[in-house]
């Protein structure tokens, strides 16, 4: 099998193609090991990181900005997303909070991107 692929490990941008054959995968265009490295990690287990918002309330915002801690199989992505279209927050909230921990039992967590105050109004009913 061979693909192709833009390495994104520095701005160099190399054009990787990336063979496997005789239970070997050879990489070939790239400037660098960090894009041999690259190339072979997008070739067997491709991964992302994941940033999005999710519903919040109780916020002088609708949506509060997520981000996984580490990346995640790129074959699960949609997985992840439609879990996180699931969630709903109640402010307030602090960055770093953990919103889904330990997703799909990857290890990775998804936390706040920033923290969100309590409107007042909300908190006055309370």
């Amino acid at each position: 099998m061979k693909k192709e692929f833009t390495c994104i490990v520095c701005p160099m941008s190399c054009a990787l193609t990336v063979e496997e054959g005789n239970g070997e995968i050879l990489v070939m265009g790239n400037g660098c090991k960090r894009g041999k490295e690259f190339g072979i990690n997008e070739f067997t287990n491709p991964k992302r990181m994941v940033t999005t918002t999710v519903k919040v309330t109780g916020s002088h915002l609708k949506r509060l900005p997520v981000i996984s801690t580490d990346e995640l199989p790129l074959d699960h992505l949609f997985v992840y997303m439609h879990d996180l279209y699931q969630v709903i927050l109640e402010a307030p909230i602090e960055k770093g909070q953990i919103i889904i921990g330990n997703i799909g039992n990857t290890g990775v967590d998804i936390v706040a991107s920033r923290s969100l105050k309590q409107i007042e109004s909300i908190k006055e009913n309370a």
